[in-house]
């Protein structure tokens, strides 16, 4: 089964928590703070593996989660970093953020690897919080959480020239009259339902990758038809060969369909049509083929066709020649962005997200709520007076003293945190 795009859950290791200890040696005075700190979070790092062809794998694993750091230990001894967990995918895949549609990785050389979703960092001991003020402190740091969001994994085929048309012009035909690839191959439409990929040689010697996608219609950019879901693949492509059934079977006319999927083309994405074109007049053994042909060249006096009769193998050489002159002229087309080459700086102005809210619910009731506050807050945490000390200056650091003053909060005010109550105290 051929599955070129699936939904994951990714979520990193949480950093390991440090630890509270002291040093208890017979002849070492006033010991002091002897606690590690916590290890690191196992990353989650996708890889590309030649011998993959498919997504099928993930499909089946639609949560994937890395190892958390361990707890630091005595004698500033550091918790061991949690294990990576390395996912592989096919050569070509690229890894999308769900949310934003950030593109998080792209994977186009053999075994290359990219993190797309780091480990938290782990919590210091606390014999990093010893001062001349705190000689023996007893509270150390909580490791941090890895990120957790959900990436879409896409694959998209790579391939030097890609096969475009409507369905059952002979785009399967060509591909395995050259290669070694077997595609299914019927008279009736959509026979190919996903891409196929041969490694093509012309006769000079030069060899390069050419993919069949299936057929596309008027309005396959819109998620019309099949095509649709396999556009993405001839982004990779840097030269296109354009099919057209020039015998005008099932009564198509080769002109317009020629203009039809130049016009998918460029509604899916503008830079495919920087890509250069080989127009392949096929199917020329048929009546009308020599007729539409003529149309076809009035109509568009400027394109060079070639023609060809693929189901007994003729005229297929001059497209294979031309293919490669094309291929040694023709840059790759990058998917993911450029950095601009412009000298200079541009700068933008965006208002930072607060990482809280505050509510008034009720008069002398304030509610507190975000996810950075939920990463930093643990009831479990606050044990002794110096945890409470070290929360209080979490609060403070964070702003959110000042804000609950200015949002009206008066002294003696009741304020909710994460499904507890604090009364709000000002010194």
């Amino acid at each position: 089964m051929f599955v070129d795009q699936v939904k994951v859950h990714l979520k990193a290791g949480k950093g390991g928590n440090g630890i509270v200890s002291f040093r208890h040696e017979k002849y070492v005075a006033y010991g002091g703070p002897f606690g590690g700190d916590g290890g690191k979070g196992g990353d989650v790092i996708f890889e590309a593996d030649p011998g993959m062809t498919t997504l099928l794998d993930l499909r089946f694993h639609r949560k994937i989660q890395a190892t958390p750091g361990e707890n630091g230990k005595n004698k500033r001894m550091h918790g061991a970093n949690g294990e990576d967990k390395i996912v592989k995918v096919p050569l070509g895949t690229i890894v999308k953020n769900a949310e934003t549609n950030q593109i998080l990785a792209d994977l186009t050389q053999p075994h290359q690897q990219q993190i797309v979703c780091k480990g938290g960092r782990g919590g210091r001991g606390n014999c990093h919080f010893k001062s001349s003020h705190n000689t023996a402190p007893k509270y150390a740091e909580d490791g941090f959480p890895g990120q957790e969001y959900d990436v879409i994994v896409e694959l998209r085929v790579l391939a030097d020239v890609g096969l475009v048309g409507f369905p059952s012009v002979g785009k399967s035909t060509l591909l395995d009259a050259v290669s070694r690839a077997r595609p299914e191959i019927g008279d009736y439409p959509f026979t190919t339902i996903a891409p196929n990929v041969g490694v093509v040689q012309t006769r000079e010697g030069r060899s390069f990758i050419m993919a069949d996608l299936p057929g596309l219609i008027e309005g396959a950019s819109e998620g019309k038809g099949l095509g649709h879901q396999f556009l993405r693949h001839i982004e990779r492509c840097r030269v296109i060969i354009h099919i057209l059934d020039m015998g005008g079977e099932d009564g198509r006319n080769p002109v317009e369909d020629y203009r039809i999927i130049n016009e998918e083309l460029k509604s899916y994405n503008l830079r495919l049509l920087e890509r250069p074109q080989i127009v392949v007049a096929n199917k020329m053994d048929l009546d009308n083929a020599q007729k539409n042909l003529e149309a076809f060249k009035e109509a568009y006096p400027d394109v060079e066709v070639f023609e060809t009769t693929t189901i007994i193998h003729e005229g297929i050489d001059p497209v294979l020649t031309k293919a490669a002159d094309l291929l040694e002229t023709t840059p790759v087309f990058p998917i993911m962005e450029e950095e601009s080459q412009d000298v200079g700086v541009t700068y933008t102005f965006e208002e930072k997200k607060k990482d809280y809210t505050i509510e008034n619910i009720q008069p002398g009731l304030w509610k507190v709520s975000g996810p950075r506050l939920e990463r930093v807050f643990d009831i479990k945490k606050l044990n002794t007076e110096e945890d409470f000390y070290l929360f209080a200056n979490r609060l403070r650091y964070l702003g959110i003293d000042n804000a609950l003053r200015e949002a009206g909060c008066q002294d003696g005010d009741t304020v909710q945190l994460c499904g507890y109550e604090f009364e709000f105290i000002e010194n």
